[in-house]
């Protein structure tokens, strides 16, 4: 087991390259903070280019999904892994691929099969692609010693659309609300920038949905000819991902674009700005103006220059850091750290940063509150962190 320690992060990175404008609205980078208590983490397997990591509700069992197409469970018990058959065809490339997972807390008991759901990119017509978003149910056997999971009757219910060039920006981050009844999905703007700001596509967006598919009752432009009805908030850019805090907000977090990466409380109808507003700049050096305060948006609860580049979040829960109760943890591509944000209200402030040795994709809540993370890329490792 190796011990991670609270320490400067200089030791491991640039105090520059990991400097956070945590603490303002204006873009000001105060110092990174230090601490003196340790992390344990421990590694518990390694897998191909992992994106998302899920317990299964009631059990110790996580579920991986690998962006070239795979899914796979671990036992985090034993660290017996199978491969889930029944998977979808994915259009694999760039930022491609397959993506998030989710199942039901409500089913946590259920022994027969568990409700599944699964994003990933879909190829279209034309050298086109888009994320979807499918439906089936898993089931698992046990036959003479050996386990095997299969999918039963995956089908599309969700579609990003219009499916566009390129091979970025899909976000396809999924979150069950609390109360077991929708389907959030973070739908990114494909790096076409202006559709975010258009609301005849989903482009740029995060939807709400019922869980099975269909566009949720009291959604914001329903009533809206031309508007996707699924559609909750807008002016999104690339968001990779969400999490609801103890209140019942939802929270997300996005890349900008050189520079300006956002923490943003998502609520009923907002529009976020991209691209009309930006803390950051293009990548080709052209300004984006910054938010100002009657532009008419909905302005970042924390927006990051240096970015942190976003993997994944959550809002921890458990006992094992029973202070981090009610805050973010934020896994860092760019910066190789695992970033902790107090939330109070529509404020928010980073607390800490916590080195780690490689880029972290996801994170996940373990059942007895430990943290669990996969680090990005080839052999990137799933590590087990507790205090």
């Amino acid at each position: 087991m190796k011990t991670l320690s609270k320490l400067p992060l200089a030791l491991s990175l640039s105090a520059a390259a990991l400097a956070s404008c945590a603490l303002a609205q204006d873009g000001d980078t105060p110092g990174v903070p230090t601490a003196e208590a340790g992390l344990s983490v421990e590694p518990m397997g390694a897998f191909d280019q992992p994106w998302a990591i899920e317990f299964l509700p009631g059990t110790t069992t996580l579920a991986i999904t690998e962006k070239s197409g795979a899914l796979k469970l671990m036992k985090t018990d034993t660290g017996e892994v199978v491969t889930i058959t029944g998977t979808p065809e994915v259009d694999y490339g760039g930022q491609g691929g397959l993506g998030d997972i989710a199942f039901l807390e409500s089913e946590a008991e259920r022994d027969d099969g568990r409700t599944i759901y699964l994003s990933w990119a879909e190829a279209g017509e034309d050298n086109t692609r888009g994320a979807a978003v499918g439906k089936g149910l898993l089931r698992c056997k046990d036959e003479t010693g050996e386990a095997s999971c299969a999918i039963e009757g995956l089908e599309v219910i969700w579609r990003q659309g219009p499916k566009v060039t390129g091979r970025g920006h899909y976000s396809h981050r999924l979150q069950i609300s609390p109360d077991g009844q929708y389907l959030f999905v973070a739908s990114g703007d494909r790096q076409k920038q202006t559709p975010a700001q258009d609301l005849t596509n989903t482009l740029g967006t995060i939807v709400r949905l019922n869980l099975d598919g269909t566009p949720a009752a009291g959604n914001p432009f329903a009533d809206q000819d031309g508007v996707p009805p699924e559609i909750w908030s807008y002016g999104h850019r690339n968001i990779l991902g969400m999490d609801f805090a103890p209140d019942g907000t939802l929270w997300e977090v996005e890349h900008g674009p050189k520079g300006g990466d956002e923490l943003n409380r998502v609520e009923r109808a907002n529009n976020y700005g991209w691209p009309t507003r930006s803390y950051g700049i293009n990548y080709n050096g052209s300004d984006i103006p910054d938010h100002t305060a009657d532009d008419g948006f909905i302005k970042p609860a924390i927006h990051w220059t240096p970015v942190i580049a976003p993997g994944d979040m959550i809002i921890y829960d458990g006992e094992m850091f029973g202070p981090w109760n009610g805050q973010a943890l934020i896994t860092g591509l760019k910066t190789k750290a695992l970033v902790r944000v107090a939330l109070n209200g529509e404020a928010a402030s980073e607390e800490e940063r916590y080195a780690f040795d490689n880029r972290l994709r996801s994170i996940e809540q373990g059942p007895d509150g430990a943290i669990w993370l996969a680090e990005d890329g080839k052999d990137g490792r799933i590590l087990k962190v507790t205090m």
